[in-house]
């Protein structure tokens, strides 16, 4: 069994460089044949803390358990090793400590009855498979130590996705355990090329991440840049799926995030089925998806549950509601500042009438609005639940009705901040979203500088920045740009899942059909 180092993955190794400290530091690394000594080398090593427990006794030979509390189950260590080695007693007696490789398998293979038993080496090899939540075995007379799977912390369960709520599909939503999570996704993929490889990042926290992929599917060098870019990682500490996010994403100065991020499992097995890599985090329910086309961020799930036409509109409404959160303030600005001709003259007249009074102009009045607006979503995310019913009746009042009937804004603005606001709310990637709340502002500044003039060239400047981002290597705006025969598909519409032929080819290279079913046909005669 490997125990992986915080440098992504190899076996732990002394450093090349002064031999007779590495050599006396390798033996004061190595077990001995004395349980006593062992467990006394363990206190030490973990400070004599409180939750690493121990116990010493005698089944026919001396045996000592080790174990973090909170970690394992009680349970398991009472029935299937300290029950069990009593039974086996008067076996384990007949060997004693004269033959220690014939008495330690025979227990590892006829006594202790659990999972994969692992031998340890090196003291290294024992404190991180307690930290594993194994209890290690150590038996007198034999210089090694066993790792039994005892697994036993408590965690949330598979409960509803908070986050990603759909009318139609599954309920079920990955948990803060990485085991738990992995295997919800071998629920739904019944395949053994679904790979799963796990290693440790953090030489400290030394985090359990695992790496999840279809081989056939997934294209090699992408999983090969991924391994680069998490072997590259040397840090103290990871503690949610955001870290690792940070450390292989490829652009960090765009607003727009080159990382999917999802805490859905059939989001994870339908990516996994089109040729992604799934990153697994242990201590949180979000799980990464690596590359990532800017259309995803437009997908839900509810796309493929509902019929192709239904979510073709949906999808539609919500690629509406983009350009709408991102473009609405400052098309305003633009027009009744620089652009008023091209209102009708009613609705001039209206806005005229509307604006008389007003102290600031339509930028400022725009930029208040909202910076109110996006103060009051922060604090609805910060607040207790108790207390967000009260901002929301405060915030409705200070932007609704107080502040027009003070004169400070116009009710056009508000109007103009709600839908902005409502159509953001639209869309189903909250990092998205942020992104718009960004560029939202700078496109006001340009719109009241160089009118609409300026909107162009900030739309212009928006899409040279998206054709330049690249997600491990794969075009951003794809199937947009660059197009291939495919792109039709699945990116603006869906079309019927018997017409969906191929995976996206910017990262499914090989074994590309994922369907043959043929065209339905109803029988003639029927209606």
């Amino acid at each position: 069994m490997d125990w992986f180092d915080g440098h992504g993955g190899s076996r732990i190794q002394p450093p090349p460089e002064q031999p007779q400290k590495q050599a006396s530091k390798q033996e004061e690394n190595q077990l001995t044949s004395s349980v006593q000594a062992n467990i006394a080398t363990i206190h030490k090593a973990f400070g004599s803390s409180a939750d690493v427990v121990t116990r010493q006794m005698n089944v026919g030979v001396p045996i000592g358990l080790v174990y973090i509390e909170g970690l394992i189950d009680q349970t398991a260590i009472s029935e299937f090793i300290i029950q069990s080695m009593q039974i086996a007693e008067k076996h384990i007696k007949r060997y004693g400590t004269q033959e220690p490789d014939k008495l330690l398998h025979y227990i590892t293979t006829s006594v202790i009855a659990t999972g994969e038993i692992h031998n340890l080496q090196t003291m290294m090899d024992v404190k991180m498979a307690m930290l594993d939540a194994h209890t290690v075995l150590f038996i007198e007379g034999c210089e090694q130590g066993l790792a039994v799977p005892t697994c036993g912390w408590r965690d949330r369960g598979v409960n509803e996705p908070s986050s990603e709520t759909v009318i139609r599909g599954p309920r079920e939503a990955f948990s803060e355990s990485l085991r738990t999570n992995t295997t919800l996704v071998r629920r739904k993929i019944h395949d053994e090329n679904l790979y799963c490889e796990q290693r440790h990042i953090g030489k400290v926290t030394r985090t359990n991440i695992a790496v999840m992929y279809i081989n056939g599917i997934a294209d090699e060098n992408i999983v090969k840049e991924l391994y680069e870019r998490l072997n590259r990682i040397d840090t103290d500490a990871i503690l949610e799926s955001g870290y690792i996010e940070d450390y292989i994403q490829d652009s960090f100065l765009s607003p727009f995030p080159t990382v999917f991020n999802t805490e859905r499992p059939d989001v994870v097995a339908a990516g996994l089925l089109e040729g992604r890599i799934a990153i697994f985090v242990d201590g949180t329910p979000f799980v990464l998806l690596v590359p990532v086309l800017f259309v995803q961020f437009f997908q839900t799930p509810e796309d493929y549950y509902e019929r192709s036409l239904v979510s073709s509109l949906l999808r539609l409404l919500r690629y509406a509601s983009f350009f709408i959160a991102l473009l609405a303030p400052s098309t305003y600005i633009a027009i009744t500042t620089f652009h008023q001709e091209m209102l009708p003259t009613p609705l001039l007249i209206s806005l005229a009438a509307q604006r008389e009074g007003i102290p600031f102009p339509a930028f400022v009045e725009a930029v208040i609005m909202e910076i109110t607006f996006e103060v009051l979503r922060e604090a609805g995310l910060r607040t207790p639940r108790p207390l967000g019913q009260t901002i929301s009746i405060v915030g409705a009042l200070v932007i609704g009705q107080s502040a027009v009937e003070a004169g400070f804004v116009s009710a056009a603005i508000v109007i103009v901040v709600s839908i902005t606001a409502i159509s953001s709310f639209a869309l189903p990637a909250y990092n998205v979203s942020i992104a718009i709340r960004i560029l939202r502002f700078l496109l006001m500044m340009l719109a009241a500088s160089f009118g609409l003039f300026g909107i162009t060239m900030g739309l212009i400047l928006m899409v040279v920045h998206l054709c330049s981002l690249r997600s491990f290597s794969v075009p951003y705006l794809a199937p947009i740009t660059p197009t291939h025969n495919t792109s039709p598909q699945d990116t603006l519409i869906r079309l019927p899942h018997w017409l969906l032929r191929k995976r996206p080819a910017e990262f499914a290279k090989q074994n590309n059909i994922r369907n043959k079913t043929p065209i339905p046909r109803s029988k003639k005669g029927t209606t």
